[in-house]
């Protein structure tokens, strides 16, 4: 007899749920449905991305993906025998990071990769760790976030003129993506940028891998991309001109990382003095 999976007690909702999350489980925001398509293979990943109408139909494929084995392991050990012991108790997402906010924004915010115990926990980008306590601070005083604070799906927070995306999807092993990875999910990424392109004034890119992805994306999309590669630095611009003729900003900024906050790298007024510019 095969014993039944473990149930726990969703933070907010008090729902129950296994870890990590089945798709259409009723998790709050989860963007997929009970036999979402899956991509196994990274062709799979550029059918489905290419058949995304919209930003949730790319979420919800997005959030069920599992083309890279690595990080299928990794997401789902942290999500079942590797949770944080602070965390025992609660179901973890264990799945792709959905991305968050206004589904036809005007600035897109691009991160590394989810947190292990951040959003490969609560299902939402930048959300329950102090990365996020940062950017959603941030966001709430520059007047994009309804609420200062983003501590797990459905706890009420909005998202105004903002989408938050990463380069990678899934918690990677200590933080670091593969190239192959990045490859593949760049896949996602380029979707995502062609979707929201016609409303997009500005792009914000927290750290250099999330930069070099985006312009990568935008140069497989077509886009003119200025040569030599623009460099990243905290407060670096320089300006994409879609297949459409459209200008869209990209804007540099040091990620919201404990190693950067905590050693003053990046502060809050550095912070709001980017967003203030987008």
């Amino acid at each position: 007899m095969t014993a039944r999976p473990a149930l726990f007690a969703h933070p907010v909702t008090a729902d129950l749920f296994e870890s990590p999350v089945p798709p259409g489980a009723g998790w709050p925001g989860d963007p997929a449905a009970p036999g979402e398509p899956v991509a196994r293979t990274e062709r799979q990943v550029a059918r489905l991305a290419a058949g995304a109408s919209s930003v949730a139909e790319l979420d919800a494929v997005v959030s069920v993906c599992r083309a890279c084995p690595r990080l299928v392991k990794w997401r789902e050990f942290v999500a079942t025998e590797g949770k944080r012991a602070s965390f025992a108790d609660q179901p973890y997402w264990g799945r792709p990071g959905p991305g968050f906010g206004d589904p036809a924004p005007e600035i897109l915010v691009i991160g590394l990769a989810p947190a292990a115990n951040g959003t490969n926990r609560t299902g939402r980008m930048f959300t329950g760790d102090r990365s996020g306590d940062w950017l959603y601070g941030a966001l709430h005083r520059a007047g994009y976030a309804s609420v200062p604070t983003s501590t797990h799906a459905g706890d009420g927070q909005l998202l105004t003129g903002v989408r938050i995306i990463a380069a990678v999807r899934c918690a990677p092993p200590a933080n670091k993506p593969e190239p192959a990875e990045r490859h593949t999910c760049g896949l996602w990424l380029d979707r995502d940028l062609a979707l929201v392109a016609p409303g997009l004034r500005s792009m914000l890119a927290l750290g250099a891998i999330a930069w070099d992805a985006t312009l990568a994306s935008a140069r497989r999309l077509g886009w003119t991309v200025r040569r030599p590669k623009p460099r990243f630095t905290h407060g670096a611009e320089t300006v994409l001109v879609t297949t459409e003729g459209r200008s869209i900003r990209l804007v540099g900024c040091y990620h919201v990382s404990q190693q950067n906050t905590f050693t003053g790298r990046l502060t809050q007024v550095m912070l709001d003095q980017v967003l203030s510019g987008l």
